[in-house]
């Protein structure tokens, strides 16, 4: 991956919080984020790269906006810098202090901003997935069961919708409302650094450590003491999302090794981060009475796994329970896949594939788990289609491979 490539990946969203900031027009930042890459993509091979590549970044993209507004004839108007409520500030300062950004961190504001109520709630994250953490537009059509396409076009309507927008951060139950949208791009954008559906990485641990970031703010900047119930709801929900996106993050060491997919049976526990897991256990023991929620019995199953000393100590059955009740709460193609897993642990092969019975999911990941549970009741050809069936549809390279040496081990 080149220089470029990586600034792209790292900085893309920081630089565009920045300069959404400092103009207010979401349409004109992006544009001249896309030039100044561009711009770099030209210039750089030729004159090298630059010792502060975003700084590079930041000013040619400043350039183009100001070039823009020029055009636009409206230089001349005051752009204020966008305000943010003193107590939002003060308390995103003690989570997010970084050096380079010591008044409040622009990326959340950028969030924030994108979870604009001209927006659908699915068209708020995609749009934060996409513009402020960099999620690959591939990668977040499988997030949200859809076509590669079809999220195209509707990213593309999502931010004609903002063009033009006179941003202001929101306040009082806007911001509440707002936050909630934020908890759920963040645990989209942590399912798409823990399990990318594209490229060579195994883990995207950037992203997913930014996504556990991100939850931690949205955690701590949410306002407090308003009392009602669907407020003391929304705090054991980020409690519940912060253990689950902890105890998953806990395992990212032992998920890849030379470069190969490791699969949970057989990960190296001793290389989980006992921090992070007891963090979330901590999390999680005062939720033990507390209304089951999608993310509260997702992390329960995590934590499952986390106290289990070996893969074949791991209880199945209890894991079976939650997602019995996941289901009731929300049956989607994603659950019943998971479930079909533990149901396999529990009674068998046949079970699992009799639970994945009706099951529709785009992506590799429905066939890959098929073929596994056809391999072990013994139907070696059914194996193989099935494999050859996932390969088709898997654009993630670790895990082609994996498919790949399974259906050779046929043989």
């Amino acid at each position: 991956m080149t220089a470029l490539e990586d600034l792209m990946r790292d900085e893309w969203g920081r630089l565009l919080a920045l300069l959404v900031a400092r103009f207010r027009r979401l349409d004109l930042a992006e544009d001249g984020l896309a030039d100044a890459f561009e711009a770099a993509a030209r210039t750089w091979p030729r004159d090298g790269v630059p010792a502060n590549g975003p700084a590079w970044l930041l000013t040619a993209a400043r350039r183009r906006v100001l070039d823009r507004l020029r055009s636009e004839q409206v230089l001349a108007r005051s752009m204020p810098l966008l305000e943010v409520e003193a107590d939002l500030a003060a308390r995103a300062r003690r989570v997010m202090a970084d050096a380079d950004e010591p008044l409040t961190d622009e990326r959340l504001r950028l969030v924030l901003l994108c979870a604009h109520t001209r927006l659908s709630h699915e068209a708020a994250a995609a749009l934060t997935l996409r513009l402020v953490l960099g999620v690959p537009t591939a990668d977040v059509a499988r997030l949200f069961l859809q076509s590669t396409p079809t999220m195209a076009a509707r990213l593309t309507r999502a931010r004609k919708k903002l063009a033009g927008e006179r941003f202001a951060l929101p306040d009082g139950q806007e911001l509440v409302d707002r936050l909630r949208v934020a908890a759920d791009v963040a645990y989209l954008a942590f399912t798409a650094g823990y399990t990318p559906a594209t490229g060579d990485d195994v883990v995207r641990g950037d992203l997913a450590a930014e996504a556990v970031r991100l939850v931690r703010v949205v955690r701590e900047v949410r306002p407090s003491g308003d009392g009602d119930r669907a407020g003391a709801r929304d705090a054991l929900g980020l409690d519940a999302l912060l253990a689950l996106v902890l105890l998953q993050h806990s395992r990212r060491d032992a998920r890849v090794h030379d470069g190969a997919l490791v699969l949970l049976p057989d990960q190296d526990r001793s290389r989980w981060h006992q921090d992070e897991i007891a963090e979330a256990l901590d999390l999680l023991t005062p939720l033990a009475t507390a209304p089951p929620t999608p993310y509260l019995l997702q992390a329960l199953v995590a934590a499952e796994h986390a106290i289990a000393r070996t893969a074949d100590a791991t209880a199945w059955d209890r894991i079976l329970a939650r997602y019995d009740e996941l289901l009731t709460l929300t049956d989607t193609p994603v659950v019943r896949l998971n479930r079909a897993v533990a149901v396999a642990e529990v009674a068998g092969p046949r079970a699992g594939l009799d639970a994945l019975a009706g099951v529709a999911l785009p992506g590799h990941r429905l066939p890959a788990l098929r073929a596994e549970l056809l391999r072990r009741t013994g139907d070696t050809d059914g194996a193989r289609r099935a494999y050859d069936a996932a390969l088709a549809l898997c654009g993630h390279a670790a895990e082609h491979d994996h498919l790949r040496l399974r259906r050779a081990e046929l043989a």
